[in-house]
């Protein structure tokens, strides 16, 4: 049977939305994916042993070879061959039942997933049309792990940019893989989303699939649902890159999905709120992965550069008190610690810039009552140790640190912020709690008063009341 025997069939969305639920997908590793070792499949981390027919290495296996490769043509042949048999003798006998992948299928089609890592085998599988198989097998498909297999094998094959280019011109391929977004498999999802990912990162195809994606309204809803349902890592991991590269590339693309309002035919589920789904996804990461908790940071601070996304967080009935809960909480408890060596806050940097950069819009937007916030004090002594820590490293530094920089000037900028509005109770319970020392105090002055003299001056304003013995000591050294 040819390839083309296995043509492409209409799906409906209900079709692929099936009973919702998220969980436990297999690790990936990086933009190409080795075949994840699955209770049949062997563990791969290497190349693949070339298929047996070429083992001999003997003139024929020699013209038989793909490229400079020693997989062979036949065994790709005749493995997808076997794979389009199997698809339709399974539909002709049980439309409806689940399909169930023999050991022996699942290594060889395995195998095929990681010799797909290999550009010259990328580009012989686009020749010989496994596009079009893979989507038609993708299509029929009533096993979840032949999907998950078959979807990864496009991924890899959508690494390199000429095979790229071709995938994404497949109209069958753009409408199936974002309903698979609705698919109830975690691996598949896994796959699915990096997929996706690889070729939105490739800017010669990039606007073809943001367009897709505009065009498709379950997109959001189905990654919002992901985001917040899963406690999957790599899972909300890769979710996560592919949201924050739709929102950094396509402005107008984050701001439609932050506005959507659902129609009256439409139930609240099929309209979330962005913000929350963010939220859940980064609540789940933050003690499993570091990475994935700044991938959310970053998202979170990219809605702070559009109207729109203030708004969100401004709203009195939003998220915007929950989020600034969540993120004081983390640099607070997590990244920044008195305790903490200089090394692992060299570490911290990236996500500690994210973050502040998330609070500061917020406490713009919500000054009332983030002033007034019990989180204000420990914000404030960590604050300090941040600026006293940036101070350090730069004197020891002999190459400037540009995020290091910003880390200085962004926790500057917010401490301003707050010294613009500080009470009193605020001061006492930051002196007392031993946020505020004679120590930390001078190190708020020394980076208000060069740009922030105002900030500096209501600062030392309320400490004369709160302590006055602390703001002589200012005073001597920071004359006003």
């Amino acid at each position: 049977m040819k390839y083309d025997d296995v043509n492409l069939n209409v799906i409906c969305g209900d079709e692929i939305m099936m009973d919702r639920r998220v969980d436990g997908a297999e690790e990936v590793e990086g933009e190409r994916s080795p075949s994840p070792a699955g209770s049949h499949s062997p563990v791969m981390d290497r190349n693949p042993s070339p298929p047996p027919e070429t083992a001999g290495g003997d003139e024929d296996g020699d013209l038989d070879a793909i490229g400079d490769t020693v997989y062979s043509k036949h065994w790709l042949f005749s493995t997808l061959t076997r794979l389009i048999n199997m698809v339709t003798e399974h539909l002709e006998m049980d439309s409806e039942g689940q399909m169930e992948l023999s050991d022996d299928d699942e290594e060889d089609l395995c195998r095929v997933w990681d010799m797909a890592m290999d550009k010259d085998v990328a580009g012989f599988l686009q020749k010989f049309k496994a596009t079009e198989i893979l989507v038609g097998v993708i299509s029929k498909s009533r096993c979840p792990r032949l999907t998950e297999i078959c979807v990864g094998i496009l991924g890899n094959i959508a690494c390199f940019p000429e095979t790229c280019l071709t995938l994404s011109q497949n109209e069958s391929l753009g409408a199936v893989l974002l309903l698979l977004l609705g698919d109830p498999d975690p691996p598949t999802l896994l796959e699915t989303s990096r997929l996706l990912l690889t070729c939105v990162s490739h800017q010669d195809v990039c606007s073809l699939w943001l367009q897709r994606i505009q065009q498709q309204t379950s997109v959001c809803s189905n990654l919002c649902f992901i985001m917040s349902s899963s406690t999957n890592t790599d899972l909300l991991e890769k979710v996560g890159e592919l949201v924050e590269k739709l929102f950094d590339t396509d402005e107008e693309l984050m701001k439609s999905w932050i506005t959507a309002q659902p129609r009256e035919e439409d139930n609240a589920e099929s309209h979330p709120d962005v913000v929350v789904c963010l939220l859940e996804a980064a609540k789940q990461l933050r003690s499993e992965s570091p990475n994935g908790l700044e991938v959310y940071l970053h998202i979170l601070q990219l809605l702070t550069t559009v109207d729109e996304g203030v708004q969100t967080f401004a709203a009195p009935d939003g998220a915007g008190k929950e989020v600034w809960d969540f993120v004081c909480d983390v640099v607070c408890e997590d990244l920044c610690q008195p305790n903490d060596l200089p090394v692992i806050l060299h570490e911290r940097k990236s996500t500690l810039v994210q973050a502040f950069a998330v609070l500061q819009a917020l406490y713009r937007c919500q000054d009332q009552w983030c002033s007034n916030s019990e989180k204000i004090p420990p914000l404030i002594g960590t604050i300090l140790r941040l600026l006293q820590f940036c101070s350090e490293s730069k004197s020891d530094d002999r190459v400037e640190d540009e995020q290091l920089q910003t880390l200085a000037e962004i926790t500057a900028d917010f401490l301003s912020d707050i010294c613009l509005l500080i009470s009193k109770e605020t001061v006492v319970d930051s002196v007392k709690k031993g946020y505020l020392t004679e120590k930390t105090s001078l190190t708020a002055a020394a980076s208000l008063v060069p740009n922030f003299n105002t900030s500096f001056q209501q600062l030392l304003s309320v400490l004369s009341e709160a302590d006055p013995q602390l703001a002589d000591v200012l005073k001597k050294r920071f004359p006003v």
